[in-house]
Parts: structure tokens; C-alpha cells; sequence
């Protein structure tokens, strides 16, 4: 599959990258590390008249701790830096943790932290081929408007398959986006909205540009584990991520975020409330691997069954709980 024609734009600095953003806005897409973008563009997901090649911005890239306030992380930092990082991984662990799951480590060099973050929802009607699309009569997501997951719906399921996300929901990471007003900061809970055709709010004419985790997130315990088809190059078709922070042998603080099952990455409502004050045991981490298993809502929008994918929400939680309490 080729290529559609396109004209390649190649900022130095941020303020000329919103520039471009702002001029060109809905006939252009962001290229960071490329390798959710191209694929796409071969498929004919996306034609645009102009691609924006953001690599060679340096001031979005590195890790930069800062006394008192966390640490600071570009957008265009590689999700191999991230991985390696001796800093995250003492202070943040569960974000290294998962990044090193992302794809092969060839696809890591080349992805960003930032693009995980915006990475397109995915479903089995969607990542096709044009043709492949066209037989089936398009989807709501992308050239019609019939949903095949849930017919008769008006709503695409699409789902988040994003590996890093739910690491950073856990840390309570904060993102910073870039527009023609300016920086604007929100909380990165805030960024999805639950919807598969529209699911982050950024507008055509910004860009993602940092992400801030807090001191107040530093030294949790921190597990991530992943469903896959293949040990390797797969997308996430369930994952959990546990941090926790314990005094006396009791948790005194906990955070549990899945992802690959919804539209959106989404912390568990009630799994901090659950874990606080208690000493965990088997019986423990079973619950709030039930928990976990009521908050995804996977339907058939992989090869996997629905009901495999949410029983291997509800066990991978439960061992991630046990994994990050040992």
C-alpha cells in the first residue's frame, strides 16, 4: 500500500510547529515517531495535504527533573529514553515499565511519549485497508455511518490502545498543549473524552508538548502488565497499571488505571478507596480485580472475544496488586 502524495513541513521550534498548525489546521497531520502514522496514512485512514515533521524540535525533547515540582518530560521524548531512564525508573517506575512493552525495541527508538499519548483508537473494522473498509461499507469512525461493534448505535467504540497512558494516570500526570493563544495545562484524565471518532480534547490547531508528573507521585511501587496476541510489535488488547505506596506493611496510597478496553484509558473508580488502610492478601487482590473487570467495557472491536478480554482485566489486576505489593 502506498503513500498518498502529501508536502512535508519541517519546523525547527515550537513557535514556528503552531504556526504551520494554525495556517494549514484541517489538511494537516503531526508526525513525532511515525509509526502509528504512516501505517495509517498507507491504509488511506488519513490523506492529508500536509504532514508536519516535528522530530527536530529539540525543546521537546529530553527528561528534566525539577527540585520541589517532579519532573518534566517533552513530547518527542523516545519511549527507548523513557525505558532506560535510570531517573524514572528510581523515582516513577511503572512509566518505564510500560513503555518497555511498547512494540519491538527498533519501534521504541522511533516512538514517542507523546505520540503514545495520542495515539488513534483502534478497532477491527478501522485498521483496514481502503478496500478491505469500502466492502463493509465504511464505519461511523471513518467515511459512514453504521457502527459494526454495536449496530444500531450512534456512538464508535473504538478503544485506546495506548500502553503509557494508564501508567501516567496512575502518577497523576499532567499535559501541557501548544496553540496560537498560547500554553494551556490540564490534567491528563481530562485529555480523553470516552468517544472512539473523537477521542481527546485537542484541537486541529495545538500540539501536546510536555507532560508533568508530580513530586507528590515520587517512589510508588509500581506494575504494569499487557495482553497480547504476540510477545512483541502487538498493541495492548487489555492492560493494568498498579501503583501503590505502603507504611507499616498497610497501603497507605493506591492507583489502578486499565487501558485496551475502552474508548478512553480510565483509572478505577473506588480502587484506592478499597486498597487504603489495608494489608493486601489474595482475597484482596481479587476484588479489586473485580473491580477493574467492571469498569472495562471491550466489545468486538478485536479478534479476541469481549469476555476474554475482561477476565484478563480482572486476573491481570489482581496480579499486578500482588506483584506491586512484593
Amino acid at each position: 500500500m502506498s503513500l498518498p502524495q502529501f508536502r512535508l513541513l519541517r519546523p525547527r521550534t515550537l513557535d514556528e510547529a503552531v504556526g504551520y498548525l494554525a495556517k494549514h489546521t484541517d489538511k494537516l497531520r503531526v508526525l513525532a515517531g511515525g509509526t502509528d502514522l504512516i501505517p495509517s496514512m498507507r491504509q488511506k485512514l488519513f490523506e492529508p495535504e500536509y504532514v508536519l515533521d516535528i522530530r527536530h524540535v529539540v525543546e521537546l525533547k529530553g527528561i528534566q527533573p525539577r527540585a520541589g515540582e517532579g519532573v518534566s518530560i517533552g513530547a518527542l521524548t523516545s519511549l527507548s529514553t523513557i525505558e532506560h531512564s535510570d531517573f524514572l525508573r528510581r523515582h516513577y517506575p511503572v512509566l518505564p515499565e510500560a513503555a518497555a512493552t511498547v512494540a519491538s525495541p527498533v519501534l521504541r527508538n522511533m516512538g514517542t511519549l507523546g505520540g503514545n499519548i495520542c495515539l488513534d483508537t483502534r478497532c477491527l473494522w478501522y485498521n483496514q485497508s481502503l478496500t478491505w473498509r469500502k466492502g463493509c461499507g465504511f464505519c461511523i469512525k471513518k467515511d459512514g455511518d453504521l457502527c459494526h461493534v454495536a449496530p444500531g448505535g450512534s456512538k464508535c467504540w473504538a478503544v485506546f490502545s495506548g500502553d503509557t497512558p494508564p501508567a501516567l494516570l496512575c502518577l497523576n500526570a499532567e499535559v501541557e498543549i501548544a496553540g496560537p493563544s498560547g500554553l494551556r495545562r490540564l490534567p491528563l484524565r481530562e485529555f480523553y473524552t470516552g468517544v472512539g471518532d473523537a477521542y481527546r480534547k485537542l484541537r486541529p490547531s495545538e500540539l501536546l508538548t510536555r507532560v508533568f508528573l508530580p513530586e507528590a507521585s515520587v517512589d510508588y511501587l509500581g506494575v504494569y502488565r499487557k495482553l497480547r496476541v504476540r510477545g512483541s510489535i502487538d498493541y495492548p488488547l487489555a492492560g493494568v497499571a498498579v501503583v501503590l505506596k505502603r507504611s507499616n506493611g498497610h497501603v497507605s496510597d493506591a492507583r489502578l488505571a486499565i487501558t485496551a478496553v475502552n474508548p478512553a484509558p480510565l483509572l478505577v473508580k473506588g480502587a484506592s478507596e478499597m486498597l487504603a488502610g489495608k494489608v493486601i492478601d489474595e482475597a484482596l487482590a481479587e476484588a479489586v480485580g473485580d473491580l477493574a473487570a467492571k469498569t472495562a467495557k471491550p466489545l468486538t472491536t478485536s479478534a479476541l472475544t469481549p469476555e476474554y478480554r475482561r477476565e484478563m482485566i480482572r486476573v491481570f489486576a489482581k496480579r499486578a496488586v500482588l506483584a506491586a505489593n512484593n
